[in-house]
């Protein structure tokens, strides 16, 4: 009896966001139906990111036997894309889109088209969802200016998290003070930020990279007594003309400061492994993480940081107020205002809106954990907890066997076996 055929195309291969959620969704999927499906897999580019993660990784060379390298000449029975839903295309007999979500309050329409022709979408938070949900767009006819339909979300849409793996992202009460050579910093109380920093003005960029610099130095300048702030952060990738220009920018902030006596800020630039992460979020002189990002699809760094134990100060909106439990974490209320023009792009739509957290609040809450750290220390402790037990891979694992069971049954090939025929002894027939 054959297997039914499951193809999918996913960025597996890519050092990026989407290559991580492609390769926990994938191996999920390869540990529930590897016995009941025959899997493929097909690699694709994602932007610039680079590509050969799973040769430098030897615990993902499990994937290698699954990977197609040629043209895909069959209809598979199941068809998964990893992507953006504007890319989504029907290519098998049951078709699921699974895509990172949304950042802001809309979904472009040509997103929502292609949710249209999934049989199932899967995002990464509940604010995704609604995002996509509340979206509805008018169809124009470019003739007669005429609504021609009312594009909205018609297929079904359900919530897939990113799970934490707990075997890498765990408490180390030993961390490898190396890493990163954050044992240099003099400072023995850092906070840290790891993101991109987008395009957009100073605090316009969706991770408000450049805002979070101005309000820490801000709150400490000319203090006796001052913090670190720790950047993971980049633009593209880990070039030296990306890290110049990073530098740049930190300093661009600094010249809007009144003062000389800021603390100091320090740039962890470059590419570190998943156990290379842990060990900078689990490093004694790291204390807390912050995030005071404009919107997030998920914010996968902020649910890997919460098994370090340790506080977090982040926004109160969008993807990660999923897994950041408000009794155990420090959520930095504000309001919603217009995604600014600087930061908007295809996806970042003008008319669309985000996040812009209180100053004030910012400003206290990174002040008062500085002074009373030990006050946060048992809800960090709490949320690691609350993490591990809701939001793991293996918990991502349950909720993608879940919506497995909506794939339809498909009829199973079989190989017919004929009988034996007996020989049959023809009489010899004399010449005449």
């Amino acid at each position: 009896m054959s297997k039914n055929s499951c193809v999918i195309y996913a960025p597996v291969d890519t050092l990026s966001g989407y290559g991580s959620r492609s390769r926990d969704t994938v191996k999920s999927i390869i540990e529930l139906k590897k016995e009941e499906w025959d899997i493929k897999i097909i690699p694709c580019a994602w932007g610039n990111t680079p590509i050969g993660f799973i040769d430098e990784n030897p615990e993902w060379h499990f994937l290698i036997p699954y990977l197609l390298t040629g043209p895909l000449n069959f209809q598979p029975d199941i068809f998964i894309w990893i992507t953006i839903p504007s890319e989504f295309q029907r290519a098998g007999k049951f078709n699921i889109g699974i895509t990172a979500g949304i950042e802001t309050t809309a979904a472009p329409a040509d997103w929502i088209e292609g949710i249209n022709r999934m049989d199932l979408t899967l995002v990464s938070s509940e604010h995704s969802k609604k995002a996509f949900l509340d979206a509805q767009y008018q169809k124009i006819n470019k003739n007669t200016q005429q609504v021609e339909a009312l594009i909205k979300v018609e297929k079904p849409i359900e919530v897939l998290f990113e799970g934490v793996d707990t075997n890498i992202y765990k408490f180390l009460e030993t961390p490898d003070k190396t890493v990163g050579d954050l044992n240099t910093i003099p400072e023995e109380f850092c906070y840290l930020f790891v993101g991109h920093w987008l395009q957009g003005d100073l605090g316009e960029d969706r991770k408000n990279v450049g805002y979070l610099i101005k309000a820490f130095l801000e709150v400490f300048k000319n203090k006796q007594k001052k913090p670190a702030l720790i950047l993971k952060t980049s633009m593209v990738g880990p070039s030296y003309m990306d890290r110049d220009e990073i530098l740049k920018r930190i300093n661009a902030v600094k010249a809007t400061i009144n003062s000389n006596n800021l603390p100091n800020i320090y740039l962890l630039h470059g590419e570190f492994t998943d156990v290379e992460m842990n060990e900078i979020y689990n490093h004694p002189k790291v204390k807390a993480m912050v995030c005071l990002s404009k919107g997030e699809g998920f914010g996968r760094p902020l649910l890997e940081f919460t098994q370090s134990k340790k506080p977090i100060i982040a926004t109160n909106w969008s993807g990660h107020v999923d897994f950041l439990n408000p009794e155990f974490v420090t959520l930095v209320n504000g309001t919603l205002t217009s995604v600014h023009p600087s930061a908007t792009n295809q996806w970042l739509l003008k008319e669309s809106q985000w996040f812009t957290p209180d100053a004030g609040q910012v400003g206290f809450q990174l002040k008062n954990m500085f002074e009373n750290y030990k006050d946060y220390v048992d809800g960090g402790k709490r949320q690691g907890f609350y993490a591990k037990t809701n939001f793991s891979f293996e918990k991502m694992t349950e909720k993608v066997s879940e919506y497995l069971k909506r794939v339809p049954e498909f009829p199973k090939q079989t190989q017919l076996k004929l009988p034996q025929l007996k020989k049959i002894e023809l009489p010899k027939l004399n010449k005449v």
